[in-house]
């Protein structure tokens, strides 16, 4: 789905950069979801669980393409 659209910002970008920007989205989306976790009471391994589920997720809308 949103392959096309990451392939062409990682052209545009360069590899190295994309990975970078990449690497600090994921660290941003796995910081929100700990801190909601956090927040309402949620055990790390539930967390845990979300942060795979929002990857598996993330490949299969080709996100992390």
């Amino acid at each position: 789905m949103f392959a096309p659209i990451v392939i062409l910002v990682r052209n545009s970008l360069g590899k190295t950069k994309f990975n970078q920007l990449r690497g600090k989205a994921i660290a941003l989306h796995s910081k929100v979801i700990t801190n909601v976790c956090n927040r309402i009471g949620i055990e790390r391994t539930t967390r845990q669980n979300f942060i795979r589920t929002a990857r598996d997720n993330g490949k299969k809308l080709g996100l992390l393409a």
